[in-house]
């Protein structure tokens, strides 16, 4: 048996050196050492010797064992080396190449707009808070003063998971979330993605960006909400834009008004960008309606506000002239690169 063990290891040290890749030589591992190696084997057929000679060929084994595998590591690495000095050479950069131009991009008009719009309303002393795009009806319509057959809650204007809990329709929740927990002074602004179930054109999406606001305290009057709209507007457009008011009706106002600024292109004569009207429509706005404040557990005996909202992709394209608001959705680098 001790020659037997000898010549399994000479066998093995042969096959270790003619060994050039890494399979061959795991398959010389498995060959000699593995669980039905040729070492292996012998270990098995030691229950045959006798008590003396178990120790002797055991030790031979173990012996062996040990030269194999040092060796079997040594050859690894020796082809390691040779695999990774061959990818050197292939892989080899010519540092005299010039480097790939790493062109920058631009922030995206709707990004730009509401930075914006968060800078001018945190200099006025505003806050600005977020709410869930997922909301519950009693948020996005109840507390409002939307009632259960307001014709914008049906099916056709509103996304809804189930009965009692719809994609938000606009900012307002987030209005309603605020004053249901926080007393006035109330002065917020409610940024972020709306939802309502409009086919895709050049005006409208399933999906857009709306920027609400909130103001509620006592002695609150028309007077604070024109005065506030016009200074957002001529920092926003410019400073020679003019503000106008014209009535309107939503739920959650009363009195209610769209707010249209001078067109800032033709400084009001008329042009493509405001149909030739000299005016852009901009905005909803108005008092906050007595229920809503009550709704939200607030004293509308003691405490009057202002509301207003308007879509970021509407004033976006305004203020740069664009016609399609499907533009700044497709992520097409030589649109986004205008701005």
């Amino acid at each position: 048996m001790k020659d037997t063990i000898l010549k399994i290891k000479e066998n093995a040290k042969n096959e270790i050196k003619k060994a050039d890749n890494l399979q061959i030589l795991n398959d010389v591992r498995v060959k000699y050492l593995g669980k039905k190696g040729e070492l292996t084997v012998v270990l098995r057929g030691m229950g045959a010797l006798t008590p003396e000679e178990r120790p002797i060929i055991g030790s031979l084994v173990n012996e062996a064992r040990d030269e194999i595998e040092n060796e079997i590591q040594l050859k690894e690495k020796e082809l390691k080396a040779e695999i990774l000095k061959e990818k050197l050479e292939k892989e080899k950069i010519d540092i005299t190449m010039p480097s790939k131009k790493i062109e920058l991009g631009s922030v995206h008009p709707i990004t730009a707009i509401i930075d914006n719009v968060k800078e001018i309303f945190l200099g006025l002393g505003y806050e600005v808070v977020d709410g869930p795009e997922i909301e519950k009806a009693i948020y996005n319509f109840d507390k409002l003063n939307t009632p259960p057959d307001h014709p914008a809650r049906d099916v056709q204007d509103t996304f809804y998971i189930t009965d009692d809990i719809v994609l938000r329709s606009q900012t307002s929740p987030v209005q309603a979330r605020v004053m249901e927990t926080q007393k006035p002074p109330i002065k917020i602004i409610c940024p972020g993605k709306v939802y309502r179930s409009d086919s895709v054109d050049a005006t409208h999406s399933p999906v857009f960006h709306q920027i609400e606001g909130l103001v509620v305290d006592k002695n609150i009057s028309m007077s604070d909400l024109k005065g506030t709209l016009e200074t957002f507007a001529k920092k926003c457009l410019g400073e020679n834009t003019q503000i106008r008011f014209r009535p309107h009706h939503f739920p959650f106002t009363e009195p209610s008004a769209e707010a249209d600024v001078s067109c800032f292109v033709c400084k009001g004569k008329g042009c493509r960008v405001c149909k030739n009207e000299g005016w852009i429509e901009l905005l909803g706005c108005g008092m906050v309606h007595p229920n809503v404040l009550e709704n939200c557990g607030i004293d509308p005996n003691i405490y009057s506000g202002f509301a207003f909202g308007f879509g970021v992709e509407r004033i976006a394209m305004a203020k740069y002239g664009i016609d399609d608001m499907r533009l700044l959705y497709e992520n097409d680098v030589r649109f986004l690169k205008q701005f």
